[in-house]
């Protein structure tokens, strides 16, 4: 599994709590809009992370 932007941004969109999360990540480390969703990538999607299995279903629907 490896990180895609537009999969990420459509995960964010469809959780409340990835979004507000992000929106976190943006303001607290300063970081650009990009670099916040790859953080957030690493945070709470790779290596068994609790949205995983929600990643791999889009990455399934989009492929």
């Amino acid at each position: 599994m490896k990180y895609n932007k537009t999969i990420m941004t459509k995960l964010i969109n469809e959780h409340r709590e990835l979004h507000d999360e992000l929106k976190r990540i943006k303001v607290e480390m300063g970081l650009e809009k990009n670099l916040a969703i790859k953080a957030l990538y690493h945070s709470a999607v790779a290596d068994n992370g609790p949205y995983m299995q929600d990643y791999q279903d889009l990455e399934r629907w989009r492929s």
